[in-house]
C-alpha cells in the first residue's frame, strides 16, 4: 500500500482497513518474486509484525488508544539495535556479534507510538557511501527507469525503496552526510535530516559521532513531520502552517551547482520560478563557507577519522569480510593525526559561526539535493573511478549541511514521469519545525504546479 501516514491513519480510524491487512500487503510486496524486496530488506519481521498488528487491531476494536502510529508498518535501517538480534549495519563482518540487549532509543519511541516494525532495511555497508551499493545483500534499484537498474542512493537505500515500493508506509534511516536525503531525492520521496542533537543516537551503530543524525523518509512532508515529533518525543505544538507570500529563501551561489546535470539545473530553476510566482522572495547569495567546508576534506574528515576509530579492531580481524571500497575509505582515517582532528573540530566551529551569520537574514536556504540523475548500478559496480567520483558528487551538497550542524529537508521538485530531482531546504540556526512547516507549504505549491502542467 502506497499512502501517506495521515491517509493510512484515517483509513484505520474509519474501519476501512486493519493493521493486519496493511502488514500483509507490505509483506506481499516485500516477498514478491519479481520485486525488489530481497534486496531491500536484510531481515523481515513477518511473524512478529503480524502478531503486533493483530494486537493493535484488538485494541482499536475495544476503543482503546493505539498511539499516533497505531498499527502502521514502518521499516528501520539495519544499523538500529533490535533487542535479541545482532546489529549488522549492512555487513557480514558483524554477523556473529552478540544480540542487542535493548532496542535503540528510536525504535523504542516508534513502538511506544504504536508502529509495527516491518523489518530491517538494506544499506551501504556501515553507512559509508551515498550510492547505496551493497555487495553482500544486493542493491535495490531506484523506482525510476527500473529496467535500467539505477542506484537508489545511500546509505539508507533499502529505507527509500521500502517506501517507494509500498513495503512500508514510511522509513527511519540515518544521515551523516546525506544518507536520508540522497535516496529520497533519487527515488522521488521526501527525506528529513534533523539537527543532529534532536534525536537520541543511543542504539544506532555509529559512523561519525560528530555528524550522525536520525531522520525519516516518506511520501510527504507531513509523514516526516509526524515521525519527527515521535522520535523527538515532542510535547509542544508544531509550528503552524506557513504561507509562501514574503517567505525569504537564499540560493547559495558557491559550489552547489558545480558539475550539475543540465536537466537537474533546469528542473531546480523551474521549481524556483514556481516559488517566485507564489510570492517567495528568492535571493542568490555568495556562500564562501560552502567552499571552505569542501577544503577541510583535503586535510581530514570526521567520517574517516571517527569511523576508523570505531572500525580499527574489526578491520584487523575481518577486513576480508568488508566491502573493499568501504574498507579502503575507512582506512584513510588511519593517516589522520590528532593535530589534524583537533584542527578540524576548531575549523568546524568557526565555519558554523560564520555560516549562521550569513544565513540569518533568510528563512531557509534552497539548493539541489543531488546534482545528478541516478546513474546505473552496473556502471558504478564495474568502475572504481566512476564509483568514487559519483560518490563525492552526490554527497557534496548534503554533507555541507551536516558539517555546519544544520537541518534539511529534500522535496521532489520534478514533473510526473520525469527523472526524480530533489530540492533541499536547509537551516543552519536550528528551527527544524520551521523547515518542516516551510516544506509543507512548498510541497503544496509544487503539487499545484504539477496539476496545472498535466
Amino acid at each position: 500500500m502506497k499512502a501517506t501516514i495521515e491517509a493510512v491513519r484515517a483509513a484505520l480510524d474509519a474501519g476501512a482497513t486493519t493493521s493486519k491487512r496493511l502488514v500483509e500487503a507490505c509483506l506481499e510486496r516485500a516477498t514478491a518474486a519479481d520485486g525488489e524486496g530481497s534486496r531491500t530488506f536484510v531481515r523481515l519481521f513477518a511473524e512478529q509484525a503480524l502478531a503486533d498488528a493483530e494486537a493493535i487491531d484488538l485494541r482499536r476494536r475495544a476503543g482503546l488508544w493505539t498511539g499516533p502510529l497505531g498499527g502502521i508498518p514502518i521499516s528501520i535501517k539495519d544499523l538500529f539495535d533490535v533487542r535479541g538480534m545482532p546489529t549488522t549495519a549492512g555487513s557480514v563482518a558483524l554477523a556473529d556479534s552478540a544480540p542487542a540487549a535493548f532496542d535503540a532509543a528510536a525504535v523504542t519511541r516508534l513502538r511506544a507510538a504504536g508502529a509495527v516494525i516491518i523489518g530491517r532495511t538494506n544499506m551501504t555497508e556501515f553507512a559509508f557511501s551515498g550510492l547505496g551499493l551493497n555487495p553482500h545483500y544486493g542493491t535495490p534499484a531506484c523506482p525510476f527507469d527500473r529496467a535500467a537498474g539505477r542506484i537508489p542512493g545511500g546509505s539508507s537505500s533499502g529505507a527509500a525503496i521500502s517506501v517507494s515500493d509500498g513495503m512500508s508506509i514510511a522509513a527511519i534511516g540515518t544521515d551523516t552526510g546525506g544518507s536520508v536525503r540522497i535516496p529520497a531525492a533519487l527515488c522521488g520521496l521526501v527525506g528529513f535530516k534533523p539537527t543532529a542533537a534532536r534525536v537520541p543516537l543511543a542504539g544506532a551503530l555509529p559512523l561519525s559521532s560528530s555528524l550522525d543524525s536520525i531522520g525519516q523518509i516518506g511520501l510527504s512532508v507531513r509523514c516526516c513531520r509526524i515521525l519527527d515529533a515521535i522520535l523527538t518525543d515532542q510535547t509542544s505544538q508544531p509550528t503552524p502552517p506557513i504561507g509562501l507570500q514574503g517567505l525569504r529563501l537564499a540560493v547559495p551561489a558557491d559550489r552547489v551547482f558545480d558539475d550539475i546535470d543540465p536537466y537537474v539545473k533546469r528542473t531546480f530553476d523551474n521549481a524556483i520560478s514556481d516559488l517566485r510566482e507564489a510570492g517567495v522572495q528568492v535571493t542568490i547569495i555568495p556562500f564562501p563557507e560552502f567552499v571552505a567546508v569542501g577544503k577541510t576534506a583535503e586535510i581530514a574528515t570526521f567520517p574517516a577519522a571517527e569511523g576508523f576509530a570505531w572500525h580499527r579492531d574489526l578491520l584487523t580481524r575481518a577486513r576480508d569480510r568488508y566491502d573493499p571500497r568501504v574498507a579502503a575509505r575507512l582506512e584513510k582515517g588511519r593517516n589522520i593525526s590528532a593535530a589534524d582532528y583537533l584542527w578540524l573540530m576548531k575549523r568546524r566551529k568557526e565555519l558554523i559561526r560564520e555560516a549562521r551569520l550569513r544565513a540569518t537574514r533568510f528563512d531557509a536556504l534552497a539548493l539541489p539535493t543531488v546534482p545528478i540523475v541516478a546513474p546505473t548500478i552496473a556502471e558504478l559496480e564495474q568502475d572504481d573511478g566512476a564509483y568514487h567520483q559519483t560518490n563525492l558528487l552526490v554527497l557534496r551538497n548534503p554533507t555541507v549541511i551536516n558539517f555546519l550542524d544544520g537541518c534539511a529537508l529534500s522535496l521532489p521538485c520534478h514533473r510526473p514521469g520525469e527523472a526524480p530531482v530533489g530540492l533541499m531546504l536547509a537551516r543552519l540556526n536550528g528551527g527544524d519545525d520551521l523547515v518542516l512547516a516551510i516544506g509543507e507549504a512548498i510541497e503544496a505549491c509544487f503539487n499545484e504546479s504539477r496539476r496545472r502542467n498535466q
